[in-house]
């Protein structure tokens, strides 16, 4: 195969495309400067760089919900312009309304879909069953712990439809059991050939989290930031964190950021 033969065949893949994009704070002060990356369907992507570098904000801008100076966003060859029901963004906070059960939760994000009543049970239930929690349907936010009241969360997302899901930090107020437990479910949940989801985002400062999810991360870095470098893990899954290959590839993670010191505090 040529190297335009695997051109050809990375744009038919590509989902998200980045190009040129600028964006600035209100105060002034320059975020981001002519980002490109591209994104191919069924990929896990993580975007990280050292704190306050605007990660999170990054997401917003993929998601439609902050507009850049300069520069554009496609989905599936399509421009975005503002929120898009087919990029859902589950928040670092775990978002669960107390007064409702886990499958009223999940029911939210079909409210504007036109759907009967049994329909919306049938896709809840349907989400609540690929994220484990079959049986746990008419159970309270107060009566799950914080790794199920996540799942409901991601089951919330996914009961949409969406082609691509952002993840912001999703396990940080998760204890470090539970979130490797999660993090270990996670890419088959959202890769399940029963979802229509296509492509997952995540940032997060947790790099063992990262490379244990990741199929290729991007690496911000600069004032303004921009993407350095592409890193592409062909690790095998379900991977090891304790394997020496796995710890090989952390250490170049550590070694690309470049400060050991901000990125583990």
């Amino acid at each position: 195969m040529s190297l335009n033969d695997n051109i050809h065949e990375d744009q038919l893949n590509e989902i998200m495309r980045v190009e040129n994009l600028n964006f600035t704070y209100e105060n002034g002060y320059k975020v981001f400067e002519n980002i490109n990356l591209s994104i191919n369907e069924n990929k896990f992507v993580s975007v990280i760089g050292r704190s306050g570098i605007g990660k999170s904000t990054f997401l917003r801008l993929l998601g439609g919900f902050l507009k850049p100076d300069s520069g554009n966003i496609y989905l599936r060859n399509k421009r975005i312009t503002k929120p898009n029901p087919q990029i859902v963004l589950i928040h670092q906070s775990i978002v669960t309304f107390p007064w409702m059960t886990a499958l009223e939760n999940v029911k939210i994000s079909l409210k504007s879909k036109n759907l009967t009543e049994e329909e919306e049970n049938y896709r809840a239930r349907k989400a609540l069953e690929m994220v484990g929690l079959q049986g746990f349907e008419d159970l309270y936010p107060k009566e799950m712990s914080g790794g199920m009241r996540q799942r409901v969360s991601i089951a919330r997302a996914l009961a949409a439809e969406p082609l691509m899901l952002l993840m912001d930090e999703p396990f940080a107020h998760l204890d470090e059991l539970t979130a490797e437990g999660l993090r270990q479910d996670i890419y088959n949940i959202l890769f399940n050939p029963e979802t229509n989801l296509k492509a997952v985002v995540l940032v997060s400062h947790n790099l063992t989290e990262v490379l244990e999810l990741s199929d290729e991360i991007f690496i911000l870095n600069n004032m303004p930031a921009t993407v350095v470098t592409k890193i592409e893990v062909n690790l095998p899954r379900p991977r090891n964190p304790r394997s020496d290959e796995f710890n090989r590839m952390l250490d170049q993670l550590y070694t690309y950021l470049g400060s050991f010191s901000n990125i583990r505090g």
